[in-house]
């Protein structure tokens, strides 16, 4: 018979569970930003607002590794997908404050490329959401991190997509700036949910 002397109890699980089910709430506010006629302002206070729970859930994380004695898995491990889950939902807000604060939704319409990256940010937010209860029997969670990789790549390209666009000359030099740095917060917001893939991988390995 096998012994285990990991905690039964799913704290951390619960916690990393309810912080992802957050970010599929950040990019379905994203998404909303290409409907006609959206409350930009609306959109931007209720990211912010998603983004506080996500770091309250972060502290409510970290507390819990100092208050626990024998943690699932190492300690070191849990503080970074902890992190990590929180440094995601910092860039969804970013995207939304600055399309607010820049007026950039003003525009006849956004880029096709920059929903194209919402698009990518949501299917790697609800395949995330997804994936962290299955942390707690360590099963079937290669798809997911294999999955997220991809989608991490096909952002990469309507990132690069975008670049080209923004300095096609359609728009004007502020614009350009303005959109740049909304693109960079998208592509960062892309990077960072395979960060997470991959620190969910290096976890199933460690523990397998």
């Amino acid at each position: 018979m096998k012994f285990s002397f990991r905690p039964s109890e799913g704290a951390f699980y619960e916690l990393f569970t309810r912080a992802a089910q957050n970010l599929v709430r950040g990019t379905e506010l994203l998404n909303e930003l290409a409907l006609p006629g959206v409350d930009v302002q609306s959109v931007s206070e209720r990211l912010t607002e998603v983004e506080h729970d996500s770091d309250q859930i972060t502290h409510e994380l970290y507390k819990k590794i100092n208050s626990t004695f024998i943690t699932p898995f190492d300690r070191e491990d849990i503080y970074r997908l902890g992190s990590l889950l929180d440094d995601v939902m910092d860039h969804l807000e970013a995207v939304g404050n600055l399309l607010y604060l820049y007026g950039l939704t003003k525009l006849p319409s956004l880029p096709r490329e920059m929903h194209e990256l919402v698009n990518v940010l949501d299917q790697q937010a609800r395949l995330t959401a997804a994936a962290m209860p299955r942390l707690k029997s360590m099963k079937d969670l290669e798809d997911y991190w294999i999955e997220c990789n991809r989608l991490e790549n096909e952002g990469d390209q309507a990132y690069r997509m975008l670049l080209v666009r923004l300095f096609s000359g359609e728009y004007d030099a502020l614009t350009v700036l303005k959109m740049k740095e909304v693109a960079d917060e998208l592509e960062a917001a892309c990077d960072s949910f395979e960060h997470v893939a991959n620190t969910v991988e290096t976890i199933a390995v460690k523990e397998s």
